[in-house]
């Protein structure tokens, strides 16, 4: 894996132009009659090597084809703009990462949520790295069979409070496991509306400078038109997802629709030192957690570790089939969205494949 980093580092000093035609040659090999399409950026820190693409279909019933510039639901990719603007708080002297999110609820979702929960014990810093003990609301069997046989049903955030409190047990102490729950992300995305004044779109990009960093297609759906009209179809177990509500997904845990473009390019900014005040911020936000029984993740704030091809990359991914990721070793980052998800592995098999391209590339040439 040292030879590839290697390979690809000097790929990325010699080439003068992306190999387009192999990339796009990858993105269709990745199609089948279960995969109807794929949208892929990838993008080297100095940008030297930069290059979007897309295959497939984004319609099967219309038989439109795929365009690299379509917006898609990026799901769970959304508690890394929440993590972060969470952490803007912080630098803000709003919140601390220590303080019990009893101080920052409202009352009304604190009745809820304190019947099975001690939110005077659970820390913001805690809800960050899912190790706040929360079940997670989309776990529970009554979640997913309200939204496949009523998909045009209209949640709520108190909604989906309350499933967590009645349809789950808390998942241990606060702060001494790891356990993934949207639940608890969707309580920070209270804290972000009402601390910026703004809906959870307009917070987030207000304390995250989206607009100045030239993000004019990072929104919440329903918020911008020409956004909402980009967005692909997106298929689960064959399934055209496309006229699901989007509250299914919608307060802090999901939300946010982008292109792979614009996913990269966010990552830039945020590894670029664009949207922090202070390094130290990202620092934290990366910092290591370890419990004693390890975690299924290796989970930060809205951002967890991966390896890819043997390199260590930071990532995060979505329901839908949503990845973008950044290669501190290559500084490259790149991003995909598969229309109808992949299995198997947590890394979306298009990165590693392009990764054996470069490698590839700089050999032949």
């Amino acid at each position: 894996m040292k030879f590839l980093a290697t390979s690809i580092c000097l790929f990325l000093f010699i080439w003068g132009k992306s190999p387009a035609q192999d990339f796009q040659q990858t993105l269709t090999s990745e199609l089948s009659y279960k995969m109807p399409g794929i949208l892929f950026t990838i993008e080297s820190g100095d940008e030297k090597l930069s290059w979007t693409g897309a295959s497939g279909f984004d319609d099967l019933a219309a038989g439109d084809s795929l365009e690299p510039d379509q917006t898609f639901r990026i799901a769970s990719v959304t508690k890394t703009y929440v993590a972060a603007s969470i952490l803007r708080l912080m630098e803000k002297g709003i919140l601390n990462l220590d303080d019990p999110i009893s101080k920052h609820i409202s009352s009304e979702h604190a009745e809820i949520l304190s019947k099975d929960y001690d939110l005077e014990q659970i820390t913001i810093r805690q809800i960050l790295r899912h190790s706040a003990g929360f079940f997670d609301h989309t776990h529970a069997p009554e979640f997913f069979e309200i939204v496949l046989q009523t998909p045009t049903h209209e949640w709520t955030r108190t909604e989906q409070f309350r499933m967590c409190v009645e349809k789950g047990e808390p998942i241990g102490t606060p702060g001494k496991q790891f356990s993934y729950s949207d639940t608890g992300y969707v309580i920070l995305g209270e804290l972000i509306e009402r601390y910026t004044g703004k809906t959870l779109d307009g917070g987030i990009k207000e304390m995250l400078g989206l607009q100045q960093l030239g993000l004019e297609r990072t929104d919440f759906e329903r918020v911008d038109p020409q956004t909402d009209q980009l967005r692909i179809h997106q298929y689960f177990q064959g399934r055209d997802t496309y006229s699901f509500s989007p509250t299914m997904d919608y307060y802090g845990g999901g939300g946010i629709l982008s292109s792979t473009q614009e996913l990269v390019d966010f990552f830039q900014a945020l590894f670029g030192g664009k949207v922090f005040d202070h390094p130290e911020t990202l620092q934290l936000m990366l910092e290591p957690v370890t419990y004693e029984t390890k975690a299924q993740m290796d989970y930060q704030m809205g951002m967890y570790k991966v390896k890819v091809n043997g390199l260590d990359a930071y990532c995060h991914s979505g329901f839908w089939g949503t990845q973008v990721l950044y290669i501190p070793s290559l500084d490259l980052y790149l991003a995909t969205n598969y229309s109808g998800g992949w299995r198997g592995s947590p890394v979306a098999p298009v990165f590693g494949k392009v990764l054996l391209e470069l490698g590839n590339s700089k050999t032949e040439n």
